[in-house]
């Protein structure tokens, strides 16, 4: 670079700053300037641009709420090693390009895509770190001590990003409706007990665990107070289930969920044991939708709703 050139960079530069300071910047350049938003998420605060246009999510959570908010992206992962579709409510999306899956992500078409923002959360958490050296990163991993609270930040901070605040107000205030009407349900419904099956084997979660919103939010009363809260629940026996005696059983078949061949939830519960109990005998077993409550994560709004709509019309007396 020349001398005359280094002088004219030089008064470009202060140019540039004399015009931030005295507002005298063309419309357009303001604008880029002013559309930065600072976006707090479970990993930090990162500078977004509003409004970005090529967007690539690995969280599942986030492309339901992305759906319902009406929001198109440019990349996203195969949900399983399979490469099945992606579930019902996220099927606009089976188009989009794969981007890695939900725990390794490839770096390499990400970075190719050169996207304006990058969107992780749960499973894909881990990532966070190393994707964020390509494209402004946000993590959107919920809060699973206050899931519904923080499911609808995530909504609203989608919403902000997108300018889709009218549609995020009128998800989350029917979300609040249809809880506040189920836990008045539940106040009157009995104990609860849930238990997630696969591969023969099964556990039970309660307060303040994974599926703990059933509890903590929804209002069933636990049939145990006080489980193991680790990922995997606490693991349990069909003796279990006639000793705690619910008089709800409430069912997520992780096989069926995630498409892998095993003996249906049904059929394995279907025992002299299991039969014993109230919840059998007064036919309260409520299979969940496994998509929604654990392929899912159970946090997206449309996952949400749908999950309190179900437990509502179980919850409702035959004949009203």
């Amino acid at each position: 670079m020349t001398i005359k050139n280094i002088f004219q960079s030089r008064r470009a530069v202060l140019a540039i700053g004399a015009a931030l300071a005295f507002g005298a910047l063309p419309a357009q350049a303001q604008d880029a300037v002013q559309r930065s938003i600072q976006v707090k998420h479970a990993s930090g605060t990162t500078a977004v641009p509003a409004n970005p246009k090529k967007v690539i999510v690995l969280d599942a959570t986030t492309l339901d709420n992305l759906s319902a908010l009406d929001v198109n992206v440019a990349g996203v992962p195969t949900m399983s090693t399979t490469a099945r579709p992606l579930p019902r409510h996220l099927a606009r999306y089976n188009s989009a390009p794969k981007m890695g899956t939900l725990f390794e992500p490839d770096y390499e078409k990400i970075h190719g895509a050169k996207p304006d923002l990058i969107i992780v959360g749960g499973r894909s958490q881990a990532k966070y770190a190393q994707l964020a050296r390509i494209a402004p990163t946000i993590d959107l991993t919920p809060d699973r001590t206050n899931l519904v609270a923080s499911a609808k930040n995530n909504v609203n901070t989608l919403a902000g990003l997108f300018g889709k605040q009218a549609r995020a107000k009128e998800l989350n205030d029917k979300l609040d409706s249809s809880i506040a009407a189920l836990k008045k349900q539940a106040e009157t419904a009995g104990t609860g007990l849930i238990i997630l099956t696969t591969g023969g084997k099964m556990s039970a979660y309660g307060p303040g665990s994974r599926f703990g919103v059933l509890h903590d939010t929804f209002g069933i009363k636990p049939a145990v107070a006080k489980l193991d809260t680790s990922n995997h629940g606490q693991a349990v026996s069909f003796e279990f289930i006639q000793k705690t005696n619910p008089d709800w059983l409430f069912v997520i078949d992780r096989d069926a969920a995630i498409g892998r061949e095993g003996t249906a939830a049904a059929k394995f519960l279907d025992n002299e044991l299991v039969r014993q109990s109230n919840a059998w005998k007064n036919k309260r077993v409520v299979y969940l939708d496994g998509l929604n409550w654990y392929t899912l994560g159970g946090a997206g709004i449309t996952a949400l709703q749908e999950n309190v709509d179900h437990l509502s019309r179980a919850l409702t007396p035959a004949g009203r």
